[in-house]
Formats: structure tokens, sequence, C-alpha cells
């Protein structure tokens, strides 16, 4: 009998551990989703590793700890200090982990050249950033800011090792300005350097999936942390139709 109040007991301090971690943790992640990490933000940029590490800890170590510990016949005062040394250890590793999501936050997907580039909080330099302010820079990146798409034209006398272009957002231009570049990059994906041909194949059969022809030049490398997506244009508007997975 005793013995099964006891389970009875770690149960239901196991459900409201769960319960409490998983809305923490939903609500942390859910507003950093929603405002920058949504589609392709989350894939291109890895989140899904720190993701996977705040749910093993939020949602799965720290109730099981409190499984373990949680027994009627520990003191009261005894059994709070252990849950609260578990909750503690669960909220230093969501503040971590969310500042880490924080400072990685998708801020900007870039055309330049021949490909659309993420790029992320932590991309941008802070000399870059000071820099982008003095001059008032219209496309500078603020606190507040959510991903935009904009044009970084490669300008005059531009070495590589000036530093990374796609990361200086005094360069930075609308997206508007940059659909006349954008449509000479378009490439039918069967020509693109970015993709091996097993993806290429995958990328072709999804298009014709989703109504577009693969034998048009209406694609566009979107690149990130990892491996590249394809953006697909209408050729003639220049609207963004689909964002497709070469994996």
């Amino acid at each position: 009998m005793q013995m099964g109040m006891g389970m009875n007991f770690r149960i239901k301090a196991f459900a409201i551990h769960l319960a409490g971690s998983a809305t923490v943790l939903a609500i942390a992640l859910g507003t950093l989703y929603v405002g920058w990490y949504h589609w392709p933000g989350w894939y291109l940029s890895g989140a899904t590793t720190v993701i996977g590490v705040l749910a093993g800890v939020d949602l799965a170590l720290g109730p099981m700890l409190t499984l373990v510990i949680a027994n009627p016949r520990k003191p009261r005062l005894e059994l709070r200090r252990d849950v609260g040394l578990i909750v503690a250890v669960q909220l230093a590793a969501l503040a971590y982990g969310t500042l880490q999501l924080w400072h990685g936050r998708p801020l900007y997907y870039v055309f330049s050249e021949n490909a659309i580039s993420l790029v992320q909080a932590y991309d941008i330099e802070p000399p870059e950033l000071a820099l982008a302010q003095q001059q008032g820079a219209p496309w500078r990146p603020h606190w507040y800011s959510l991903p935009r798409w904009v044009f970084a034209p490669v300008p005059a006398g531009y070495k590589p090792s000036d530093g990374v272009l796609i990361a200086m957002p005094r360069y930075y231009q609308s997206w508007q300005s940059g659909l006349a570049a954008l449509r000479r990059q378009l490439v039918v994906i069967g020509q693109s350097g970015f993709y091996t041909p097993p993806e290429k194949r995958r990328i072709e059969a999804r298009m014709r999936d989703a109504g577009l022809s693969p034998q048009t030049r209406n694609a566009l490398p979107l690149t990130g942390r990892y491996r590249p997506l394809v953006a697909v244009f209408d050729p003639n508007s220049l609207a963004l139709l689909a964002i497709i997975s070469a994996t």
C-alpha cells in the first residue's frame, strides 16, 4: 500500500514538473520561433542542435530527477530544496540556450552575387555594426529587428580581405533594388553548382510535385549553416514561390 502511494506521489510530482517545464520551454522557444526562427530560419541556422539540448535538459532530465528524488516520506523542506536545485539547473540551462538562440537569431536573407545567404546576429561584428550606425545605414539591425530580405551589391573597390560583404549592413539596399540582378542570376536547378546530383534529383521531383518547372531559370541557392535550400521564383514577377529542401 505504502509502495503504491509512494509511486503515485512520484508520478504526480513528475507530471507537475514536466508540465511546468514544457510550458516555460514552449513560451521561450515559441517566442523565438514566431519572431525569428520560422522556416527557413530554424533550418539554415542549425538551431535544432541547441533546441535538442534544451529539450533534453528541461523535458527529460529535470522531470526524471524529480521522479527519482520525490518521496512522500522525505521532509517537505528537504524535498522543496532538492526540487529547487533541479529547477535552478534547468533555468540556468534554459537561460544559456535562449541566450545562444538570441545571439544567433536570423536577421537577414541577403541576396548578393549568385546566392541568398542567411545572416545571423552574431555574424555582424561589433565594428561593422558601429560603422553602420555611424553612417545611418537604413538597413542596419536594431535589437528588435525581425528577419528582412535585402540586397547587397558588390561595392566598387571591394576586396574579400575587407570582410564578409553579406555581414556588412552599411552596404545593404532594399530587396526590390536587387530584383534586376536577381533575375540575371536565376538558374535551372540542374545547372547549379551548389548541389550534388542526388540533391538535384530530389529538388526537381519536389518542384514538380509543387507544380513548378525544374527546367526553367527560376532557382537560386539559399545558404546557411546547413546544406543549401532552394529559393524558387516566378521568372516574370520575381515573387518568391517556394523554398525547397535539397536533403
